[in-house]
């Protein structure tokens, strides 16, 4: 996979040591990671990054865990990105606590990084099934994330790189309508300046690649409110 396709994982843990097992073991299962030593920090990080992922450790210096936890759910950003609780404690009253404040898992110190990775894989199925696949299917069309390709009704569909990020957010997304200043923010970046038509440009070039002769319009033009991948629907723009 080329690194835009790999699922990021923000690691929020004070021991520098166990960052850099972490980060390694990942990125060798083909994540990325970017890392947060305490809890100020990792908000912070959350917030710019909107990581796929948060594995977040309990005991951290400024903020604890749980607060870190909290302040990601009550953000809209921020709010439904999956958190595993990292913590040398093993309590269940621990694990409630971690629980109740909004983590999707927890695991205790120490673990394994087989199994660190075969809970953050499942945990991504459960919120973003796309990211832990490396094929998307929506109706007749296949696009293969490692190999970089789209296939439709059995034919090649050629795309440029834009037109292939924004179809693979409508693919993991099915039905779901998005407004043009959601797509700027997934596909181009929030640091990236880019009028809200461009989005339209691009739409464009993705329905003229997708659709040939009498193969129906899979992406659904919502007026005011934005674009949508929907077979049942026919493009109204």
């Amino acid at each position: 996979m080329t690194s835009a396709l790999k699922p990021l994982v923000l690691i929020v843990e004070d021991e520098t040591d166990l960052v850099t097992l972490l980060r390694y073991n990942l990125e060798k299962e083909g994540f990325r990671t970017i890392a947060a030593g305490d809890g100020e920090e990792a908000i912070l990080l959350a917030n710019e990054q909107t990581p796929h992922l948060v594995l977040l450790d309990l005991m951290l210096p400024l903020l604890s865990g749980m607060e870190v936890c909290r302040q990601i759910r009550r953000n809209t950003k921020t709010r439904d990105i999956p958190i595993i609780m990292l913590t040398a404690r093993g309590e269940e009253a621990d694990r409630v606590r971690g629980l109740n404040c909004g983590a999707d898992d927890y695991l205790t110190k120490p673990f394994s990084p087989t199994e660190l990775v075969a809970r953050i894989r499942a945990v991504l199925r459960r919120a973003s099934p796309g990211l832990a696949e490396e094929t998307l299917r929506f109706d007749d069309v296949v696009m293969d994330l490692a190999g970089h390709r789209v296939r439709r009704n059995g034919r090649d569909v050629h795309l440029g790189p834009t037109e292939f990020r924004l179809l693979r957010h409508f693919m993991q997304h099915p039905g779901r309508v998005f407004s043009r200043e959601q797509l700027l923010d997934v596909v181009w970046g929030h640091d990236v300046y880019v009028e809200p038509r461009t989005v339209d440009v691009h739409i464009r070039r993705l329905r003229k690649a997708l659709n040939e002769d009498d193969e129906t319009d899979l992406i659904r033009t919502v007026r005011s409110a934005g674009y949508a991948l929907d077979v049942r629907s026919p493009a109204t723009a």
